[in-house]
């Protein structure tokens, strides 16, 4: 017997008969032999009906008033699946963010879990019953209602699963897995069976919306095996873990084979349209200057992931910084640097918000001058210019013209053997299933 925590997205339980159908997939795990703890977004776009009907009554809302109305989609999918399983003849017991004991900091909207006491749900769990927990939102210390921002249901999963010491935390939502590019802009990309913690929080982090990197990131933290699966289909989906009990290890070659292993291994791609390019100009070339230009704009924003210079080979005492930046952000650092301008002497600050971002995940990079050279070739080969580049230890990510990503993604896709082969049918000829879609839907 397992303890297994499931996590629904609003798109799996968008209506009465979604509602019906997880509540069949619970029952059956339960049947099983498994206990089954579930964490529930809101159903369909009622979230996003909600923030509508708040537009309608203000354009400024309090940030207080708008968690204690947003939680509310949660509650009712909560209490709605929990009798679908009553009707199947299951007991199940709803339980919202404070009952289920996830107390959070007192940021309203980007609330912080602090602490995960489960007692009820564990109650529940040892009389036999499936307990189910209204995802994205926790309680203060005062007792007020706070969510906990966009991925917040994916939070709530891990948190509790790590809490609950669960052996696997399925998250089940319209996507079969994921997947080596977003298959709507690649039709040949490949299901990932496997992933390391740090290669999905790369991939997450730069455009694969599937699973919320908070959600990640708690998960490499306790040591949560992750199963993105579809929860329209009983296909395998991708186990996201560090654990070689769980995630296959890389083979060690036989010693008459040649050695690869220390060729870079690329896993896959992630594509953003939201990044928009800032550039302020003529920055007086002198001591302190560059850093105060990078302390303006980090306190105004949340991270800070490309950075360019350009420094000609004339002395012009003068030189210009670019970045990239998600488009909210760059608003964001526009107005600070704006604001001291004339403290800072560069001449003006510009941004462009037709450009997007494509980053290469894999083992191995920082090391192997040919996956540089493999994606400069693929891009110049398709006619597009690189405005940055931005590298890490297992991440290489370029800006290019927003216009020209899709191109970009599907030429660099080709150009490191990731496409999948298909047979004469069409069916992929390893046996991976095709995607739904990428971008998962749900909080």
């Amino acid at each position: 017997m397992a303890l297994v925590v499931q996590k629904y997205g609003g798109s799996s339980v968008a209506d009465a008969d979604g509602l019906a159908r997880v509540a069949r997939r619970i029952v059956a795990t339960r049947a099983a032999g498994h206990d089954v703890a579930v964490v529930v977004s809101a159903m369909g776009d009622t979230t996003d009906d909600l923030l509508d009907l708040t537009r309608e009554i203000t354009r400024k809302p309090t940030a207080r008033e708008l968690d204690m109305l947003l939680t509310a989609g949660e509650r009712i999918s909560m209490a709605l699946l929990a009798m679908a399983i009553h009707e199947l003849g299951h007991p199940a017991t709803s339980f919202t963010g404070v009952q289920a004991g996830l107390r959070t900091n007192d940021e309203f909207g980007r609330a912080r879990i602090l602490d995960v006491a489960p007692d009820r749900i564990r109650s529940v769990l040892d009389d036999g019953g499936v307990a189910i927990v209204a995802g994205f939102q926790g309680g203060s210390a005062d007792d007020d209602v706070t969510t906990l921002g966009r991925g917040g249901s994916d939070t709530t999963a891990v948190a509790l699963a790590a809490a609950l010491d669960a052996d696997v935390c399925e998250v089940l939502t319209d996507v079969d897995g994921l997947f080596s590019a977003d298959p709507r802009v690649v039709s040949l990309a490949r299901q990932l069976p496997h992933l390391s913690t740090e290669e999905a929080l790369e991939l997450s982090a730069h455009g694969a919306k599937v699973l919320h990197l908070r959600s990640i990131e708690f998960a490499r933290r306790y040591d949560v095996p992750l199963h993105v699966r579809s929860s329209f289909t009983d296909l395998p989906g991708t186990w996201v873990s560090d654990d070689p009990r769980v995630v296959p290890q890389r083979p060690v070659p036989h010693k008459n084979q040649e050695d690869p292993m220390e060729e870079p291994r690329i896993r896959g791609l992630a594509h953003s349209h939201d990044q928009s390019k800032l550039t302020v100009v003529n920055v007086p070339d002198v001591p302190g200057r560059a850093a105060a230009i990078f302390a303006v704009i980090t306190d105004a924003v949340e991270s800070l992931d490309m950075i360019g210079q350009t420094h000609t080979a004339s002395d012009t005492g003068v030189i210009d910084f670019s970045f990239a930046l998600p488009v909210e952000d760059a608003h964001k650092a526009v107005e600070a640097l704006q604001a001291r301008q004339s403290e800072l002497g560069f001449t003006a600050v510009t941004r462009d918000d037709s450009v997007g971002k494509l980053s290469v995940v894999g083992s191995g990079m920082r090391s192997s001058p040919e996956v540089p050279a493999t994606l400069f070739r693929a891009l110049s080969a398709a006619g597009i210019t690189v405005h940055l580049l931005a590298t890490s230890e297992i991440r290489l990510s370029v800006v290019v013209e927003g216009s020209q990503l899709d191109a970009a993604t599907q030429a660099v896709h080709t150009a490191f053997g990731l496409d999948v082969e298909l047979d004469e049918d069409g069916v992929p000829s390893d046996g991976s299933p095709r995607a739904l879609a990428h971008a998962g839907s749900g909080r």
